[in-house]
């Protein structure tokens, strides 16, 4: 076997053992809870990774406690989680379809100042945010949870939401213009068709956001059946004095059930854009 070939079967091995190993890292703690979650008792130390027991009381705790409000918190996160990627999806699109389109004054000096912005982490204005969300009357409200949410997603998804559209071609619109097609139309018609991959990668990201976000939500959401499942969850193992892991597992585990769902669909839609994209290309 020649030198070149050794090497070639080396680094094949290697690359995959290199994949063996990220996937055993990533798959291991999602396992792990998952079978907390099917574990008698209350705590997820065990000398066997498989329980010799499954049980499915820890789900139904979830459901059937008067201490845990789950169902309430699941429907609060997932009514907040649908508002905001509807709603900062359609805030990001409009914003960077204007730049990406359109030529007016003050132009680079605000693409400029939303990166310098996008720059800071979103916890520093939260002070400031929580004082004036408290003299709009707004604390504890969901709404202003969806309010922020959808109106910080600009902010940070913008750029990249106009580098795409960059990228789809400009004859496009003006062939659309001689044929009459306003703005509104081109925006409808052509861009919105053709961006299936950056809308996939916007929801995504809008509706992960405010679904596993604690910090805000602990900040504004005062009052127990306002909470969102996340607020919740840090409440089940904040409290010493009845700290069940395993319900927790299990909570974990039904939080992960509406991204895996929505990025499994956005998935298919993110392979059919590139696909399109590629043959009309």
């Amino acid at each position: 076997m020649s030198s070149r070939k050794v090497r070639n079967v080396v680094r094949l091995t290697s690359s995959y053992a290199i994949l063996v190993i990220l996937a055993i890292a990533a798959i291991y703690p999602a396992l792990w809870i998952l079978l907390g979650a099917l574990r008698p008792g209350k705590s997820l130390y065990s000398k066997t990774l498989f329980p010799e027991t499954l049980t499915l009381d820890h789900f139904s705790e979830l459901f059937n406690s008067r201490q845990i409000l789950f169902p309430q918190w699941y429907m609060n996160t997932l009514k907040v989680s649908i508002c905001s990627m509807i709603l900062g999806v359609l805030l990001t699109l409009l914003t960077s379809y204007a730049l990406s389109r359109f030529r007016f004054r003050g132009r680079q000096n605000f693409m400029s100042i939303l990166l310098v912005l996008g720059m800071f982490p979103g916890f520093m204005s939260m002070i400031a945010i929580f004082l004036l969300l408290k003299e709009l009357s707004l604390l504890d409200t969901h709404l202003a949870l969806i309010m922020v949410y959808a109106a910080g997603a600009p902010l940070g998804l913008t750029l990249i939401a106009k580098g795409f559209f960059d990228t789809i071609p400009r004859s496009l619109d003006e062939a659309a213009r001689i044929d009459g097609a306003g703005n509104f139309k081109i925006f409808t018609s052509i861009i919105l068709p053709l961006s299936r991959p950056i809308l996939t990668y916007l929801a995504l990201l809008q509706f992960t956001g405010p679904w596993v976000d604690f910090i805000f939500a602990k900040l504004i959401l005062r009052s127990k059946p306002n909470w969102t499942v996340a607020v919740g969850m840090w409440d089940m193992v904040n409290n010493a004095q009845n700290t069940n892991f395993t319900v927790f597992a299990a909570g974990a585990v039904l939080i992960a059930v509406p991204i895996t769902i929505l990025f499994m669909f956005m998935q298919r839609l993110l392979v059919d854009g590139l696909t399109s994209g590629a043959s009309k290309g």
